[in-house]
């Protein structure tokens, strides 16, 4: 991922074209010295981090073992998914070299919009134990970017699970959350499981799964996944894997692993070796998608066919980009895939916590509406901490604005 300027200052923003030029072409037009020097610090910071993080996997890569196959020492059978030592797309998706890497680079350090972080504080919505646990059932929270924590069938259920303040391997650098957590990890109540879509920084933090692990009862996974948390301490009994379209059942609660659109890794040297998925949730009342990471293809199709209609889908809406589309879904492909799935109600994930893309911080919520209001579509946008009730919620405010 692309570094993050979370964590800079306003002020520091000066051109207000979301097409930012060349320091050399800008120098030309700017009169004042100042903005000048200023447009350069902005630069010049953004490699700092960029560069940060990239020396930081670097070591990791290096100083770490490379994370041996899944296949080779799990107890579950070989995938089909599984071919030459990697994990494949059903179709092919977002690969890289080096000069189309670095023509990437060029574009975030001189095309990122002004707008990429907010300039104002986001305002959460305060969470605690003692409410949740009073909570009504078949109630739902967002916490941030992914992770959701969703009470159904009288017990709590958490997706993605980062509470740190960087989608980093290094707590130093990397994308920095735009607000405060509305709960802390300590303060969440007792776990029934925690779903996870993939193993990238943004959704497996290992600080959060660290924090969390004596309350949550078991971690359901992609293959290769559970081997991450099996090494980082995690009781091999608590942590069960999946390949797609697998399922298992946790008291009232049926989960099916269903396919994605996207890849996986954690260093330079581990790409596709762990399982990316989507999930099913089927609770006696509701049925919930969840869709992790993924570009747009016919596997969503493929889900409304077999398990749909869901009351709810929770997908992908940001981090979209020209250079990256087979990976992630622009916010009209968010509500297509709504529509495949069958789905009754859409809540957009994956936006409004860390700097990963190109765009404004705001514009996936503003796409996403106005292509939903075409089709009628009944879209969730609650704020952070915000209980939503999943028989009938409230009508959701445009927070953002």
């Amino acid at each position: 991922m692309p570094p993050n300027e979370a964590d800079e200052p306003p002020t520091l923003t000066l051109c207000h074209d979301p097409a930012i030029r060349p320091i050399d072409d800008i120098s030309k037009e700017i009169t004042s010295a100042a903005s000048v020097r200023q447009t350069g610090r902005t630069t010049k910071r953004r490699f700092v981090i960029f560069a940060g993080t990239i020396i930081a996997i670097i070591l990791m890569s290096t100083t770490c073992l490379a994370l041996r196959s899944p296949l080779s020492s799990a107890g579950y059978p070989p995938s089909a998914n599984f071919q030459n030592g990697k994990f494949h797309n059903a179709e092919p998706a977002f690969e890289t070299g080096f000069a189309k890497g670095a023509a990437m680079f060029w574009r975030f350090m001189t095309k990122k919009s002004p707008d990429a972080v907010p300039k104002r504080p986001i305002v959460v919505q305060p969470m605690d134990r003692d409410s949740l646990e009073t909570a009504p059932d078949n109630s739902l929270w967002r916490l941030g970017h992914s992770t959701v924590l969703l009470k159904l069938a009288g017990k709590f259920w958490l997706t993605d699970p980062v509470l740190s303040e960087r989608a980093s391997p290094v707590p130093f650098a990397g994308p920095k959350r735009f607000q405060t957590t509305p709960i802390a990890a300590d303060a969440l109540p007792a776990i029934e499981a925690v779903i996870l879509s993939h193993d990238h920084y943004d959704h497996l933090d290992r600080a959060t799964i660290l924090a969390i692990e004596p309350k949550v009862g078991r971690f359901v996974a992609p293959l290769g996944v559970g081997e991450r948390l099996v090494a980082w301490g995690i009781p091999a009994a608590k942590v069960q894997q999946l390949d797609w379209w697998q399922e298992t059942r946790i008291d009232q609660l049926q989960i099916v692993a269903t396919p994605a659109r996207h890849f996986s890794g954690r260093s330079l040297t581990d790409r596709d070796r762990t399982l990316w998925a989507s999930w099913v949730l089927i609770a006696p009342e509701l049925k919930v998608f969840f869709g992790g990471d993924s570009g747009y293809f016919d596997g969503f199709t493929k889900i409304g066919e077999r398990f749909g209609p869901f009351d709810l889908t929770m997908i992908e809406a940001g981090a979209y980009d020209r250079d990256w589309p087979s990976i992630h879904m622009t916010p009209e492909e968010s509500v297509q895939a709504h529509l495949d799935l069958h789905g009754r109600r859409l809540m957009p994930i994956h936006n409004g916590t860390f700097d990963l893309a190109l765009h404004s911080w705001t514009e996936p919520f503003e796409r996403i509406l106005s292509r939903a209001k075409t089709f009628g579509t009944d879209v969730l946008t609650p704020r952070f901490g915000e209980r939503v009730d999943l028989r009938n919620p409230a009508p959701s405010t445009s927070w953002w604005r």
